[in-house]
């Protein structure tokens, strides 16, 4: 007796991510909308949903709003599985004025947006070294804010301190002010006398503590950095803050990046006008990393203080007649083409 053999149709899925809940929208290969489902955000909710996705047919792609927050843990459970993730990015408001704005509507748009081509980026990926170096510098960043907090409050109340406390710390530097309240022991007196010192002791003992906080979060973060990308340290001008942000918008898949030409504009230094008639100070084009942006300015701006090849072509373009602005653009071009090859050295090959 003759066997038929069944093919399972191509099943696309989309999914718009949330902290609870996620939605997800399954369609044929054609385009035509299979069901509209909602998942809790679980490890048992992600293996739900691709079980859903699944009893349609063979799951050929996924694409997924917020693969670096809401549906991090979702793109994990779905590359693991073998299944390409496609990141999307949220519908303009312009698509979303036509066609309206629903959390069943956005899975759609997402599996739509994966199904067409017109979403091709592959997953930032959170599940390596880069993603072990964002949770430090989130840790380090935020330590270094309140350091800067507690310094400004000692500032402030050095100022408006009692004349004795004022003169005593009023020219300090932040380490010898630091140093010497952390380790004060004031004796009752004077009312606020007292408790302004009191107060002095408490923030230098928090700011001392931030610092060795920072100092601990670097020996972690050294290696790790090492082990990604090495020789990025070895890089003039780059320090462990801006390998880390580097890195991280690099992300732990930077074969997701096409090109040099790619990384450079998500940079935010391709040649790329901001506006028309308007002057932008940092950045060509908008839409560029913010923070990496900032990490090639920190770079740039070490070497033309204390590179003698930088400070030379500085000198050269100034003769040219090019403004400071666009000196640094051209700077940041290269900085950005030199450390290129340093995010893909040891970047783990895609499935």
């Amino acid at each position: 007796m003759a066997m038929t053999i069944v093919e399972r149709r191509a099943v696309t899925g989309g999914v718009d991510t949330h902290l609870d809940v996620h939605v997800a929208a399954a369609l044929d290969g054609i385009g035509g909308l299979l069901g509209v489902e909602s998942f809790p955000a679980t490890p048992a909710g992600y293996q739900s949903l691709m079980g859903w996705l699944a009893s349609f047919g063979t799951v050929e792609r996924v694409g997924i709003e917020g693969t670096g927050s809401y549906g991090a843990g979702l793109a994990r459970h779905v590359q693991a599985g073998g299944v390409t993730v496609i990141e999307v990015n949220r519908s303009d408001r312009a698509a979303r004025r036509r066609e309206g704005k629903s959390d069943p509507l956005d899975a759609i748009s997402a599996a739509r947006a994966a199904q067409s081509g017109r979403a091709t980026g592959s997953s930032k990926g959170r599940d390596g070294h880069v993603e072990a170096i964002r949770t430090l510098m989130v840790t380090k960043r935020s330590a270094r804010r309140d350091r800067t907090s507690t310094i400004n409050q000692m500032r402030a109340l050095v100022s408006t301190a009692p004349d004795d406390i004022r003169t005593r710390f009023a020219r300090h530097t932040t380490v010898l002010l630091v140093t010497e309240t952390a380790t004060m022991r004031p004796r009752p007196g004077e009312i606020v006398d007292y408790t302004t010192r009191i107060a002095l002791r408490e923030l230098g003992r928090r700011a001392a503590y931030l610092a060795e906080e920072i100092d601990r979060v670097d020996e972690l973060l050294v290696p790790l950095i090492a082990d990604r990308a090495p020789g990025l340290l070895a890089v003039f001008g780059v320090g462990t803050d801006t390998a880390a942000i580097l890195l991280c918008a690099a992300g732990d898949h930077p074969e997701r990046l096409r090109s040099e030409a790619a990384w450079a504009h998500l940079c935010g230094v391709a040649p790329i006008p901001a506006s028309s008639g308007k002057v932008t100070r940092r950045r060509l084009n908008r839409a560029g990393d913010r923070q990496a942006n900032h990490a090639l300015w920190r770079i740039v701006f070490t070497r033309m203080r204390s590179e003698p090849r930088t400070r030379a072509y500085v000198e050269r373009r100034t003769l040219e007649g090019k403004s400071k602005l666009e000196i640094i653009r051209c700077l940041k071009r290269y900085v950005a083409r030199e450390v290129y090859p340093h995010l893909l050295a040891s970047a783990p090959r895609a499935n």
